[in-house]
């Protein structure tokens, strides 16, 4: 069946329109007083009295109609029930005491529902569905078929849900280019990209919601149903007369059903090695341009680095697309670049060179030059050591605790950029389960011309390690 066999042509003709915010906060309106009731049903007056409150706050002001020039609130209230019943979200209708009642359709409650868990920023709380699996498969019961399709339904919420975090990451990636300051890429990390994905989702799947500790026993089990001929029986005999079809037909569904949950989980790995890779990416994104915004020197790399920007302001500026990179003014006496064409075909040509006798040179037995090789020793020493690893962090954290249990992060030396650099480090390692600390937002402070939300760092008791 269609989509559109259910739902009307114009149902989303209202979200889509210029006065889609009243529409959509008319919806919600009329949602919020009919969730309270027992069921969707409301007498049509009483939702017309709410609606013409709204309408008579400022905040329906903008709201504009041809048809509803110069009409009163109430007559806009009724104008929008009318309207929605219309566009197919309401239908009313009258009872033996001939009062009207407003209800919701069957679909425009769903859709409202994942509209408002959208608006809401609402996240997949995977360990309601691995922990319903986990039961549902360990469960002794006499109805198998509605067991194993509930399964079969939370296995896909729950592969749908680890799809979703795996793009929303993704998009995080995307996103990281449009922050031009240190402060945006801060933010984006730390108070939207952590907030909403690390430890809502991402840290709770690798603890407490991790796939592994539920895994071998669902497969075991699952596997175990497979092989048993009065559990397909059984099974397959419920599904039949749910579905309606025949015994053999439903033993097929069966079999299908069982070895979709049991791929799915078994193909699990794929999806979690690509959310974890698009993390690990994100975190190091940031930070590394977070690292290059800050650092400034003479050299070639910092150099370029001041052209780019430089670049990348001007044509934010003046609003220009990529192609206007040649139209900006300082870069004609900074580079020159011209185009060289031939004269004609002949310049292209090339000579013939005879055959010539190959004669081997003689290679020179030359000793090492141990000063040379000290030096890119120490170099290469010198470059490896200011790489900031976990454990490294890890180990100035607890230098810079001394015997102290808890410190603010404005308590660590600032001085310098590298400084900073390492705040950032101990903020962002923070949340992993294998650091000897754990941090703790706190109000934004400002210290050295460093401006930061400041983090209580304790370090942990021995027995949590």
């Amino acid at each position: 069946m269609a989509m559109f066999d259910i739902v009307t042509d114009s149902f989303f003709v209202p979200l889509a329109s210029p006065n889609k915010l009243v529409y959509w906060e008319c919806i919600c309106k009329l949602f919020s007083i009919m969730d309270n009731q027992l069921s969707f049903g409301v007498e049509r007056d009483v939702l017309v009295d709410e609606l013409q409150y709204y309408f008579e706050q400022a905040n329906a002001v903008d709201f504009s109609e041809e048809e509803l020039i110069g009409t009163d609130s109430r007559s806009k209230a009724n104008w929008m029930l009318r309207r929605l019943e219309h566009y197919g979200w309401l239908e009313i209708e009258t009872d033996k005491s001939y009062v009207q009642r407003v209800n919701f359709k069957e679909y425009a409650v769903r859709i409202v529902k994942t509209l408002l868990e959208i608006a809401e920023g609402k996240q997949i709380e995977y360990q309601g569905y691995i922990y319903t699996i986990y039961s549902l498969v360990r469960s002794n019961t006499d109805h198998p078929g509605v067991v194993l399709m509930q399964i079969l339904e939370n296995t896909d919420l729950l592969i749908t849900g680890l799809k979703n975090l795996n793009s929303s990451i993704k998009h995080y990636i995307d996103d990281l280019t449009r922050h031009k300051t240190v402060a945006e890429i801060m933010d984006a990390l730390f108070n939207d990209y952590i907030t909403n994905i690390v430890d809502k989702a991402y840290h709770r799947l690798l603890t407490s919601d991790n796939v592994s500790k539920f895994r071998p026993e669902i497969i075991e089990r699952l596997e175990g149903k497979s092989r048993s001929k009065a559990y397909v029986e059984k099974a397959a005999a419920e599904i039949a007369g749910i579905k309606e079809i025949s015994n053999e037909e439903a033993e097929d569904l069966v079999f299908h059903y069982l070895h979709g949950i049991i791929d799915a989980f078994q193909n699990m790995d794929d999806i979690l090695k690509e959310i974890n890779q698009k993390n690990t990416q994100y975190q190091r994104s940031a930070v590394n341009r977070a690292r290059f915004m800050l650092t400034g020197s003479e050299d070639v790399r910092g150099q370029l680095k001041e052209i780019l920007i430089g670049m990348n302001e001007e044509i934010t500026r003046e609003q220009m697309n990529l192609g206007g990179i040649y139209r900006i003014d300082f870069l004609d006496e900074l580079i020159r670049i011209y185009s060289v064409g031939c004269l004609d075909e002949k310049s292209l040509y090339s000579p013939v060179e005879g055959k010539k006798e190959f004669k081997p040179e003689e290679l020179a037995d030359a000793e090492p030059d141990l000063e040379l090789r000290q030096e890119k020793l120490r170099r290469m020493t010198e470059k490896m050591q200011k790489v900031l690893s976990p454990a490294k962090i890890n180990a100035y954290v607890k230098t810079q605790m001394g015997e102290h249990r808890e410190l603010l992060a404005t308590q660590f030396p600032l001085e310098n950029v590298e400084d900073f650099v390492k705040i950032i480090y101990i903020r962002l390692y923070g949340q992993r389960k294998n650091m000897d600390y754990t941090v703790e937002l706190k109000e934004e402070k400002e210290r050295n011309g460093y401006r930061f939300k400041d983090f209580l760092i304790c370090m942990k008791s021995r027995g949590l390690l």
